[in-house]
């Protein structure tokens, strides 16, 4: 029989590693609403993009104790440097010494929360800079990168990003086959709603494809979006004066094949992924003035209009149709108003 050695420890970083892919459930089937529910989710990491974001964040804490605090060999024992570390990345900033922005401080918080099952109501809580909207940098105005990137030499590229609103990843992978029409979703939930019984697959491949029915009836041609951010299913409108020469695009790659192979990663995807928002919505909002006064306050006895959303802040006064950016929101598969407003929808 071999003998274990008994001088092999692993690092920090492996100990991490080791905890990290344990916690991973994704593409099990797990149910985080039922692990919210049981208070197993603690103890769950449910995506594959937030675990490789959390495990980026926390290799990062593990270098710093290796180089800091050497005699530090456990995980266990490393956690009494987690606030040490959160305050040292507020006031050092990353490694270029450039300033983290509260984002990506309450990122690190979260990651190492994980990691440790820190929860908000532990009494030793890192507080994080708080976030406002002015501050995000991402995507707005130009950046150092833009400079290498030709919009004329990429453009068909962005007209399809503007007409699609496909994330990075998304557009990275897209195929022929993912381009389908109203008519085809409407003959696919006839032929699912005529079957006796449907698996949970296909039960919530029927909600998608309602869903999208419901919510764009007058689009003729969608993008079908599986296993995006969240693991979940959407078809999402092509929208625009150029829907055409999308869809040209779409036919004219094999079904198993890339529309596109190759996505600079200089372009600014997520900039244009906020341009199909705010022209989805410029095309769906209603006139304010003929949104309905359809609600009482409680307090005042004044009538409202509860389908009228009202930013806070340093966008306070600002309002915007409830129902559009709601559809909006479906289009880009967040299903959350306050993401739209505060990361998407510009110049309003």
């Amino acid at each position: 029989m071999g003998r274990k050695n008994k001088e092999y420890r692993k690092d920090l970083h492996q100990q991490a590693y080791d905890r990290l892919t344990q916690m991973l459930h994704a593409g099990e089937g797990t149910s985080k609403k039922e692990a919210v529910a049981d208070g197993t989710d603690r103890e769950k990491i449910f995506s594959y993009e937030t675990y490789r974001s959390y495990y980026k964040h926390v290799k990062y804490f593990t270098k710093y104790v290796n180089e800091q605090h050497q005699e530090c060999t456990t995980l266990k024992k490393a956690r009494r440097y987690v606030n040490e570390w959160l305050q040292y990345r507020v006031d050092h900033g990353g490694q270029d010494g450039k300033p983290l922005s509260a984002w990506t401080i309450t990122l690190e918080r979260q990651a190492l929360g994980k990691l440790y099952g820190i929860t908000p109501d532990d009494p030793n809580y890192f507080v994080a800079p708080q976030r406002h909207r002015a501050d995000i940098v991402r995507s707005r105005g130009d950046a150092v990168r833009d400079a290498g990137f030709s919009e004329a030499n990429n453009d068909e590229l962005i007209k399809f990003c503007r007409g699609t609103g496909c994330r990075r990843n998304v557009l990275e992978r897209l195929r022929g086959c993912d381009l389908t029409t109203r008519d085809e979703i409407r003959d696919e939930i006839g032929a699912l709603e005529g079957r006796s019984a449907l698996s949970d697959t296909e039960y919530k491949h029927l909600e998608a494809l309602k869903d999208a029915i419901e919510q764009f009836s007058d689009r003729e041609y969608f993008v079908h979006h599986c296993g995006d951010k969240g693991g979940r299913e959407r078809y999402a409108p092509i929208i625009g004066e150029h829907t055409e020469q999308i869809v040209a695009r779409f036919r004219a790659t094999g079904p198993d094949q890339k529309v596109w192979q190759h996505v600079s990663t200089m372009a600014d995807i997520h900039s244009y992924r906020a341009d199909y928002a705010t022209a989805l919505y410029k095309e769906l909002a209603r006139p304010l003035d003929q949104i309905p006064y359809d609600r009482v306050n409680r307090g005042s006895g004044r009538r409202y209009q509860s389908e009228v959303y009202c930013c806070k802040k340093d966008e306070k006064g600002k309002r915007m149709d409830k129902r559009a950016m709601l559809k909006v929101s479906k289009a880009l598969g967040h299903n959350r108003l306050e993401v739209v407003a505060n990361n998407y929808l510009r110049g309003l």
